[in-house]
């Protein structure tokens, strides 16, 4: 094995650890903090949030049917956001007129904070999923929107103006040439859709809703019980990482693409 090869598998075991020893160290912190110091009306420490999620969390079938609820719904509304983003910057940022004169519009309904729609969300779509898939859906979509518009912009002119002239479709302009130099800025279009995304749902579940994870947590806060309220938390988190995982696995599968470009 030569030097550079051990070198940098040395250094992204080095990652690896650090990584681990941050979140073990934020643990025990986190444990000294609620068993010895904070109020446990309040805070619990992470061995009684293991235990809630253990005994109240897991064994109540309301609790994780609401949990698969929320996965259910922060998925359709994620892919939702993504697919139609994708198709609506694609349209918008492909040419100077829909960048001028389409674009700014977009801005402006992305200024208009959601939070003071929901109930027309409800009045639209109802007290069922659907209001939550869809308040999800108005939280993500502008981020690809923005990001699809932004990338495009980065591409060389000189390259779009080659292939042009070699023939290629605007279909073939837009896989080969336009799309490697966006997939840096798309995807951080993805995760922050992501997280948007989850956002909503939840927000929708707190106030217009009797099921899903959002209900429960505004439950258990409300009643002052703080250890499943944390494991659920937890749960929340967990989705977010999972989510976020394969937006990462997909970016260096794609990002390939701009590799290869690049060479």
């Amino acid at each position: 094995m030569s030097a550079p090869v051990r070198s940098a598998r040395s250094y992204a075991a080095l990652v690896r650890w650090t990584r681990v020893g941050f979140v073990l160290a934020i643990l025990v912190l986190w444990e000294i903090y609620g068993r010895w110091f904070a109020d446990p009306v309040f805070v619990q420490p992470p061995s009684e949030v293991a235990v809630a999620w253990a005994t109240k969390i897991l064994p109540d079938e309301r609790i994780m049917s609401a949990l698969g609820l929320s996965v259910f719904e922060i998925a359709v509304a994620y892919v939702l956001a993504v697919v139609v983003g994708l198709a609506i910057g694609l349209a918008v940022g492909s040419t100077a007129l829909g960048r001028r004169g389409f674009f700014p519009m977009i801005l402006l309904l992305y200024a208009i904070p959601q939070v003071a729609l929901i109930s027309l969300f409800v009045l639209l779509f109802g007290l069922g999923p659907a209001s939550k898939i869809a308040f999800g859906f108005s939280h993500g979509v502008f981020p690809v929107i923005m990001s699809v518009v932004s990338g495009m912009a980065d591409a060389p002119t000189l390259y779009i103006r080659g292939a042009r002239s070699m023939g290629a479709s605007r279909y073939q302009v837009i896989r080969h040439v336009i799309f490697p130099y966006m997939v840096p800025s798309f995807f951080v279009g993805l995760r922050l859709a992501m997280t948007l995304t989850l956002l909503g749902v939840i927000l929708a579940e707190l106030y217009v809703s009797t099921a899903g994870i959002g209900y429960f947590t505004r439950v258990f806060a409300e009643n002052f019980n703080p250890a499943p309220l944390f494991a659920l938390i937890g749960s929340l988190a967990a989705i977010a990482l999972i989510f976020n995982e394969c937006v990462r696995m997909a970016e260096r599968r794609l990002s390939r693409g701009r590799e290869a470009l690049r060479r």
